[in-house]
């Protein structure tokens, strides 16, 4: 018997806001490999490739950074990422005329649509994995659906998110990521490639609370008596 071939596509910003709203900062230093092995049937699954859809908040200079050290773990596990980009956006108050410049995230989702569509057409899955809460994916979904009536599409959220009605009905079936799954797959502090070379460290503002803790408790108090 074959296995079922199976693409995960991650919403990458979802994905993010879903962790950060769990105030464990700790967890935001996900394995996305490790984390979806456990949400397979290993007897009769297999996961062929993992798409991580995101842009760099390139303004912001230790978002910048956390979020480039995030992408070379990834990419370490095999982890393709498909990067858009934020644009600015003129903002103005219209009571007190203040003008300022926003950033609004470009073509996240459009690129994340078409690799849903694009892999579909060349046979590259028989189930996709979509981990977002973006009902504005639905039109996809149900295209690749009428072309492909035999792929399946299983929808994605963490458990402190609602899933998206919209994209529930317009898939297969739909799976809560539990906090279980999560704190069980989270990367080294140091992760290596084959050679043992080091490839990327955890930032620390990712640290687990207990290795945060023991810092401070290793740290030397200054001396302010003189």
């Amino acid at each position: 018997m074959e296995h079922e071939r199976i693409i995960c596509f991650v919403d990458g910003f979802n994905m993010y806001h879903a962790l950060d709203a769990l105030k464990q900062p700790h967890l935001k230093w996900l394995d996305l490999r490790l984390m979806f092995s456990r949400l397979v049937r290993a007897k009769s699954q297999i996961i062929t490739q993992i798409l991580f859809f995101s842009a760099y908040p390139t303004w912001k200079p230790e978002s910048y950074f956390r979020h480039r050290q995030y992408i070379k773990a990834l990419s370490s596990q095999g982890i393709t990422p498909v990067l858009g980009q934020f644009k600015n956006k003129p903002k103005k108050c219209l009571k007190c005329r203040a003008e300022w410049v926003s950033h609004e995230e470009k073509e996240t989702d459009v690129n994340l649509a078409l690799a849903l569509l694009d892999l579909a057409y060349q046979d590259r899955y028989d189930h996709a994995f979509l981990l977002t809460r973006d009902s504005d994916l639905a039109p996809a979904v149900r295209k690749v659906k009428e072309k492909f009536p035999n792929k399946k599409i299983s929808v994605f959220a963490t458990y402190n998110y609602r899933h998206s009605s919209e994209l529930i009905q317009a898939c297969d079936g739909y799976k809560t990521i539990e906090h279980k799954h999560i704190s069980t797959s989270l990367f080294p502090e140091k992760i290596h490639d084959a050679g043992g070379n080091l490839v990327v460290c955890r930032p620390p503002a990712y640290a687990p609370p207990t290795e945060l803790i023991k810092k401070l408790i290793e740290t030397p108090l200054l001396d302010l008596s003189s």
